[in-house]
């Protein structure tokens, strides 16, 4: 007998991510796939995550392997906050931050405390697609802010933020997932001084910032809110470690305004009642051992040459009928097909002619929640070598 009970009505506003739905054609033999959004598992730090496990069963086993408090183990929150103060955070402490599972969940957090059915929330478009799904559930009403090659249009944000007057602005400042584009310094000022001028909270979510290649990026919107009187009141951060560590440790943290972060807490509790103290134990262990700069050294040289490769390939196969901005970091390439030549022109038809060549993609149109851009798709460079992106790039150059 088919299942027959009615589904909750927010279900409605969801739909199944294009991502996932991709995945489900990577079956083909000799697929190279530019689809996945995640680190390449080849760099992560095993002797050093199984030395942090080791410390852990050794001198904490345990807290470890017990409950823990629903804020986060504190041993990890100290080696968070000073993480932080690493980056020019200078007064983040402790208490200034909870753990969250993965930053994603920080994102579901925001959610449950802070929209209500019909609420305004500003994003960029495009977006992190995951982030347009969750407030979707919770009900919101999502207006897109327009990104070029330095970030979020500062002039176009500013405009919607005095006609909507949102519950928050949700931002990737550093190397967008998945524009990959860097928001300046003038424009980071100018961010937090509308949040102060219009009285709006700012989320900014950096999972990537640290993959810089060559100059290290402007600093976050938490760390210049120091020199904008009134801002950091109106902010809210979310890390997380799954980019530059490991995603399988689900370990992400939210930093924001004392009330915001009790409710958050109250809501997580109700959720999963903290995350996974044995992986928080194992983060803290591997931060204090002091591994972390020699593992970020080692994965930016790796994506900034493979970055550099996917760009030349590109400019030399697909020449003018595609248009990209070369990032300075992160995971991506965010590129837009302009039909030259009579070629495709449209992202999702495009990938569907290159899963037929052997190469993957993403299109880029899921990625709006308002007025996609057909012609958009996102490429990742991460967990594909060199040689394996030049042929990747000449078969998707023979699908146009």
């Amino acid at each position: 007998m088919p299942f027959s009970t009615p589904f909750a009505d927010r279900l409605n506003n969801v739909e199944t991510s294009a991502i996932r739905e991709l995945f489900k054609l990577l079956g083909k033999p000799g697929i190279i796939s530019f689809a996945g959004g995640f680190p390449d598992s080849a760099m992560f730090d095993v002797d050093g995550i199984r030395e942090a496990v080791n410390a852990t069963l050794t001198e904490e086993a345990g807290a470890a392997l017990q409950y823990g408090a629903t804020e986060g183990y504190n041993p990890l929150r100290e080696q968070l906050a000073a993480f932080m103060v690493s980056k020019g955070n200078l007064d983040v402490r402790a208490n200034d931050l909870i753990v969250t599972t993965g930053s994603q969940q920080a994102l579901d957090l925001l959610g449950k405390t802070l929209i209500s059915p019909g609420d305004k929330v500003i994003v960029e478009g495009p977006t992190f697609l995951a982030t347009i799904q969750c407030f979707r559930l919770y009900g919101a009403e999502l207006i897109t802010a327009p990104v070029d090659g330095h970030g979020v249009d500062t002039d176009a944000l500013e405009r919607l933020i005095a006609e909507h007057k949102p519950k928050f602005v949700y931002l990737i400042p550093t190397f967008g997932n998945p524009s990959g584009a860097l928001l300046s310094l003038e424009r980071r000022q100018r961010v937090l001084e509308m949040a102060v001028k219009h009285n709006t909270l700012i989320v900014e979510d950096d999972p990537y910032g640290d993959l810089y290649f060559g100059k290290a990026p402007p600093p976050s919107l938490l760390a210049l809110s120091a020199s904008v009187p009134g801002s950091r009141d109106l902010l809210v951060h979310c890390g997380s470690l799954s980019k530059v560590l490991s995603p399988g440790l689900r370990v992400g943290w939210m930093v924001g305004p004392a009330e915001l972060l009790g409710k958050a807490t109250m809501c997580k509790q109700f959720s999963d009642a903290h995350t996974s103290t044995f992986a928080q134990a194992t983060a803290a262990q591997y931060l204090k051992a002091g591994r972390m700069p020699a593992t970020l050294a080692k994965v930016r040289a790796v994506y900034a040459e493979r970055a550099a490769a996917m760009g030349r390939a590109l400019k030399r196969d697909l020449g003018d009928t595609i248009e990209f901005v070369q990032p300075q970091g992160g995971l991506f390439v965010w590129a837009r097909l302009t039909g030259a030549g009579g070629k495709v022109a449209d992202g999702g038809e495009l990938a569907k002619r290159a899963i037929e060549k052997g190469v993957a993609f993403v299109p880029g149109a899921p990625f709006y929640a308002t007025n996609p851009d057909h012609a958009t798709l996102r490429l990742s460079f991460a967990t594909v070598g060199v040689e394996k992106i030049e042929e990747g790039v000449g078969r998707l150059a023979a699908a146009l």
